[in-house]
């Protein structure tokens, strides 16, 4: 049986699904905003809010990091410096992981690399998140994969082959995965969701947890991949969609989390148990009718 747990809460099929807020760097570098976020996503009903590390100095070559980063979004002269703004850093990570505990809502974050990873480590995450950009990167899953906490792996722009390659690297060491269907569009086309794969990942990963990370511009997808076997979903979370920032655009603002989480409880409930009866609300309309 599919089961995944993180912190307190056990994700398993016949359960309600677990929702994620991808705050990401939509907090703009700024710590109070970022625990307002905290607030608004727990009360919509956010399961875990999630962050996003890195080590900028590892990630980027020097030219990377100095290059000019002239343009509306930009926190800085160069990438580096736009890079640097957003990034949390010790003392703020310890202070929003207090935070969450005392609004009870689990936080957790994306590493992006060696570095960042160890850094998580040390602060006893959770759970680890991986973008879809470190799919094909095999040290830094199984790196991760060591620390024994569950990892949730976004798989967009891979090939079928990639995920299995990914999944033979992490399972031998740490079976706490659970892989997400994802199209790495910002915001991703309708066209290209290709919610079906949630079906493939189930059917081929029997004993791995399958969620979706959806990077369209509505609530209604998250339903589907419910349905489909999904009991992950993970939706990038704005307080305004005009805020400064390229992810801005395409997150949900409160009133649309709150609709999905309300949605996604609903139909759970609305499923049933398959077997056809008739309810006491019925019997009067049906006497009438």
């Amino acid at each position: 049986m599919r089961e995944l747990t993180i912190d307190d809460k056990t994700i398993r099929d016949d359960g309600a699904c677990y929702v994620i807020a991808e705050i990401g760097h939509n907090h703009q570098g700024d710590l109070e905003t970022a625990k307002e976020m905290f607030k608004v996503a727990n009360a919509c009903g956010a399961d875990a809010v999630k962050l996003q590390k890195r080590d900028n100095r590892q990630l980027y070559t020097e030219a990377g990091y100095n290059k000019p980063y002239d343009n509306p979004n930009s926190y800085g002269a160069t990438y580096g410096e736009h890079r640097e703004f957003l990034e949390f850093g010790i003392e703020e990570y310890q202070e929003l992981q207090t935070y969450a505990k005392e609004i009870g809502v689990t936080m957790f974050a994306t590493a992006f690399d060696f570095n960042s990873a160890d850094f998580l480590a040390e602060l006893d995450m959770p759970a680890f998140k991986l973008a879809s950009g470190d799919l094909k990167n095999i040290p830094l899953l199984a790196h991760i994969a060591r620390f024994q906490k569950p990892m949730i792996l976004s798989t967009g722009g891979g090939t079928m082959e990639d995920v299995n390659r990914a999944y033979d690297a992490v399972m031998p060491i740490n079976q706490q995965l659970c892989l997400l269907q994802c199209t790495a569009g910002y915001p991703a086309e309708f066209d290209e969701l290709n919610l079906r794969v949630i079906t493939t990942f189930r059917e081929r990963f029997a004993d791995t947890t399958v969620g979706l990370s959806s990077h369209d511009n509505g609530i209604a997808m998250a339903v589907a991949a419910y349905m489909l076997g999904a009991r992950v979903i993970e939706k990038h979370f704005t307080l305004n969609h005009t805020w400064k920032g390229t992810d801005h655009a395409f997150s949900l603002e409160p009133i649309g989390f709150r609709k999905m989480v309300r949605d996604l409880n609903r139909v759970k409930v609305a499923m049933g148990d398959g077997v056809k009866q008739t309810y006491e609300s019925e019997v009067a309309p049906i006497i009438k009718m």
